[in-house]
């Protein structure tokens, strides 16, 4: 029997063999990993340093027992060169594996801003843990720390280094943080919230250069000012992997393009996760991630079955301002209504129907949630 190969070892991959053994003790099992195929929560890696936490804290399981717990062979420190779909093979560094399923977990990498300056390449962003392994080392000594990206992993660092005791200077394009997810006044208030832990804002411009100054960098900024820091960290967003898929003539949109029971373009081929594109729809959020995990397994098992996605509220981890949100579907044509309270902010999208699509719920407001769930639509993908 040809294995089920997975490719990539992070929280998509890994779920995906751990719901599949579930239902299918026996079916060959192996996981490709380009790193070391440790185990941990790419969540944490935003909000682990006031903590404390460490690298090696943050694993939670190693490669050599992730392979006990799945009878699995997880292959570290391999990569991928290519997928010949016709010969249902992988060409890894000096052999062939062939597969009967092939599963794509391979996440995102994060944007590269578009920066001038001797000191473009010595802007730091995190997406793995070797990457916090790295920030941890460049924090080391540093005070001033400057954020480019307002948005969901922006506002979490800068929350995050404010409260290790760093400055910070977060510059975001937009007029608000956070643009993509809450309306004007929650992100305002958001602003403020971290403003008062120490974070400094630069809004409504973008960097555009990075300089070496003395032992630190100054950052140019496109109206002509500048912010002088120790460490310069970039978080304005993620691509999907495909270059992988697309060169084996997968179908590739935004991400790796999947119907809703996950499959690509070519026979026995999935995928899921952040590199995934379903049907239009790009989530680089946990419970999307589990929900097609969960299907997925099924398929795999023998037992087809299609992806549903139920309400999945966003949580912000930003502890000075808690914030629960439910974006409302890309183009939905309505508006929000606001409720502002002592206690926090309950902001609430309607559209032309005033049904709700959407909700955004900041401070101890947020224990409305379960409540609104319940009053969204069943499904993002109908």
């Amino acid at each position: 029997m040809e294995p089920i190969v997975i490719i990539g070892s992070g929280l998509g991959g890994y779920t995906v063999a751990r719901e599949l053994r579930k239902l299918d003790k026996d079916v060959p099992l192996v996981i490709v990993s380009a790193d070391d195929g440790s185990f941990y929560s790419k969540p944490a890696l935003s909000n682990a340093l006031a903590t404390g936490k460490t690298p090696e804290a943050l694993v939670l399981t190693t490669a050599a027992q992730m392979q006990g717990q799945l009878d699995a062979t997880v292959r570290t420190h391999t990569r991928v060169q290519a997928i010949d779909v016709a010969a249902h093979t992988l060409r890894l560094e000096g052999e062939t594996l062939r597969y009967g399923k092939l599963v794509l977990a391979l996440g995102a990498d994060p944007v590269r801003p578009q920066l001038q300056g001797d000191a473009a390449s010595a802007v730091i962003s995190v997406n793995d843990l070797g990457d916090y392994a790295r920030l941890r080392a460049a924090l080391s000594g540093a005070r001033r720390v400057a954020i480019m990206g307002g948005g969901l992993i922006g506002c979490e660092f800068a929350n995050d280094l404010a409260s290790a005791g760093h400055e910070i200077s977060l510059v975001h394009s937009a007029p608000h943080p956070l643009d993509r997810l809450l309306p004007p006044a929650a992100g305002e208030a958001m602003r403020q919230a971290l403003q008062q832990i120490g974070v400094n804002w630069h809004l409504g411009v973008r960097a555009v250069g990075v300089e070496r100054d003395g032992a630190g960098y100054r950052l140019a900024l496109a109206d002509g000012s500048t912010v002088q820091a120790d460490v310069v960290l970039s978080a304005i967003g993620l691509a999907p992997r495909t270059g992988l898929a697309a060169a084996a003539g997968i179908k590739t949109a935004r991400g790796i393009a999947v119907d809703r029971h996950l499959e690509t373009s070519a026979e026995d081929i999935y995928s899921l996760g952040d590199c995934a594109e379903v049907e239009g729809l790009v989530l680089p959020y946990v419970m999307p991630l589990m929900q097609a995990a969960r299907a997925l397994s099924k398929t795999l098992a023998g037992e087809r079955t299609a992806l549903s996605y139920p309400v999945m509220p966003v949580v912000v981890k930003t502890p000075a301002y808690p914030v629960v949100v439910a974006p409302p579907p890309a183009g939905a044509v309505g508006g929000w209504q606001l409720e502002a309270a002592e206690d926090g902010l309950c902001a609430l999208f309607y559209d032309a129907a005033q049904q709700l699509q959407g909700f955004a719920l900041t401070e101890k407001q947020v224990v409305r949630k379960n409540a609104l769930v319940q009053q969204l639509p069943g499904s993002l993908l109908g």
